[in-house]
């Protein structure tokens, strides 16, 4: 008979692999109990067509969920309105993650990033299953730490259960893009993305406070340092990470389906080869990051034929504008709506080619309460985020 390991050992074998670059971790990783924080989630039905997720409930003792809770992976806890712990056995998810529990290696890899002091003020922006909130607790004191997140049910479920192994961080449910719970904090994480970061952070940030968060639709993680002038200075760290957005409902907006049924082969208002290759913006993640900056929400899709192996690359915007980019023995771009998207993404690309591929790790970040912007080395590139 096989016996299911104790928690601790998972928990510290799991320590052992994430916090080699950051040991003083190590404590807080091994004595938080993930499993109680994750007693279900949601896991991806292969290859189904519309976004189902498949419930994953396993006995509270069995190696298999601690072998899954204490993994170096995100465990998905709510898709679109609904959270697994509201689920019935044997019930389909459908559509987007809403909520998770972050895999702990980034979670470990961000708070290192944060540079925590003893004494300092934390705010935790996405409670999510409580995790993080839990380690922060650990390492400085429950009183110092308070987490936040839009959905009253994820924030009441992690004080339950944090409380059970003796955690009280300060947790309210809230929109964290607007007011916060209190004046002024020295260090701000983020496990959701932003974009514009809020004015509320950069407000409540001490001078020599730190922020670390991720722009909305890339991959693009931030650390910025508050100076005694009010703008917080920094860069594009060269780990990406991939977060959520925050969201003010329940779910996020739909995708623009309707509009993709426009362009998908419908005859373009203008019709054109294209200006060079057409980019694999899943590969060509940089130029896809850098087009999101410039022409921000604009949802991207892709598909392969087939019959002659032909790549279909469609861009959609929210006002009708849409672009379907063909290649094979005659590439062609086909654009329609008030806009030209192919032509801003071809804008883009020529302009990064200009600037000899500049890496993303350099672009700069200057935050203020007025404005927020990632720029280029030598100031040419301006993003408004």
């Amino acid at each position: 008979m096989t016996v299911a390991p104790k928690w601790t050992d998972a928990a510290k074998v799991l320590a052992d692999e994430v916090t080699a670059n950051a040991t003083a971790w190590h404590d807080a990783v091994s004595n938080t109990p993930r499993h109680l924080l994750v007693p279900r989630w949601w896991q991806r039905v292969p290859n189904s067509p519309e976004q189902e997720w498949e419930l994953v409930i396993l006995a509270d003792d069995s190696a298999e969920r601690l072998h899954a809770t204490y993994a170096d992976e995100t465990l998905v806890t709510r898709v679109g309105p609904t959270h697994a712990d509201q689920a019935q056995a044997g019930e389909r998810g459908k559509g987007d993650p809403t909520s998770s529990s972050t895999l702990p290696g980034l979670i470990v890899s961000m708070a290192h990033r944060l540079d925590v002091k003893p004494g300092h003020k934390v705010l935790d922006v996405g409670t999510g299953s409580g995790y993080s909130a839990a380690l922060f607790s650990r390492r400085f004191g429950d009183e110092n730490v308070t987490s936040v997140d839009v959905d009253p049910y994820l924030v009441e479920a992690a004080r339950t259960r944090l409380a059970e192994f003796g955690r009280t961080p300060h947790l309210e449910a809230i929109d964290a893009t607007g007011d916060l719970p209190d004046a002024e904090y020295d260090r701000i994480l983020a496990t959701v993305s932003v974009r514009p970061v809020p004015a509320s952070w950069l407000r409540a940030l001490r001078p020599g406070g730190r922020l670390v968060t991720t722009i909305a639709h890339t991959a693009l993680l931030i650390t910025a340092d508050m100076g005694t002038d009010g703008i917080a200075r920094g860069s594009v760290q060269p780990d990406p990470a991939t977060f959520m957005e925050t969201r003010q409902n329940a779910d996020y907006p739909p995708k623009l389906n309707h509009v993709f049924e426009v362009a998908r082969t419908r005859e373009g208002e203008d019709v054109r080869p294209p200006d060079g290759p057409i980019p694999d913006l899943w590969q060509e993640w940089p130029l896809r990051w850098l087009y999101e900056l410039d022409t921000p929400g604009v949802e991207t899709r892709a598909a392969t034929y087939p019959d002659d192996g032909r790549r279909v690359v469609w861009l959609l915007a929210a006002d009708g504008s849409w672009a379907r980019a063909e290649d094979g023995t005659s590439p062609v771009v086909h654009q329609g709506g008030p806009r030209r998207l192919w032509d801003d993404l071809e804008r883009v690309r020529r302009k990064w080619e200009e600037n000899n591929r500049i890496s993303l790790h350099s672009l700069r970040a200057e935050l203020s309460p007025e404005a927020s912007y990632l720029l280029s080395p030598d100031g040419s590139w301006r993003f408004p985020i």
